[in-house]
């Protein structure tokens, strides 16, 4: 299952773009990152079996754990990309919110957006960790 973050505005070269790198490029799992301009632009076309989460703050608050099993029913179910929008400054409208399978929080408190992209990434390979089996984290 492709794991595809679709994000409003450029990360360009910064402590956050080489902390998402360095986090997609640990995960096995096929990525891909789109950005899109802050206002405008078109989403990637999505595949017929594929989910739209969207990182909002009226969304879910799971944890790591619980974000692992959702990934990993998603792909045992045959899902064929799980597509995470980070949105714009503003968010997303509520009509945006209503077309997605997802909402998703990192908590109540406001991320700055490249910040939240590195979050992300670090959540997906974190994810993907716990699907495998691998070490990387602990809880408890």
């Amino acid at each position: 299952m492709l794991l595809h973050i679709v994000a409003r505005g450029r990360i360009g070269r910064s402590p956050e773009a080489e902390l998402v790198d360095r986090y997609l490029k640990r995960i096995v799992w096929p990525t891909r990152i789109s950005e899109l301009p802050d206002r405008g632009g078109r989403e990637p076309d999505r595949p017929a079996q594929g989910r739209r989460i969207l990182l909002d703050e009226k969304g879910e608050v799971l944890g790591s754990t619980a974000l692992a099993e959702r990934i990993g029913r998603w792909r045992d179910d045959g899902v064929r990309e799980s597509r995470f929008l980070i949105g714009a400054a503003d968010g997303f409208t509520d009509a945006e919110r209503g077309e997605a399978d997802m909402l998703l929080s990192f908590g109540r408190a406001t991320w700055p957006h490249l910040l939240a992209r590195a979050m992300l990434a670090e959540q997906l390979f974190r994810a993907t960790s716990i699907l495998a089996n691998h070490p990387y984290h602990r809880e408890g």
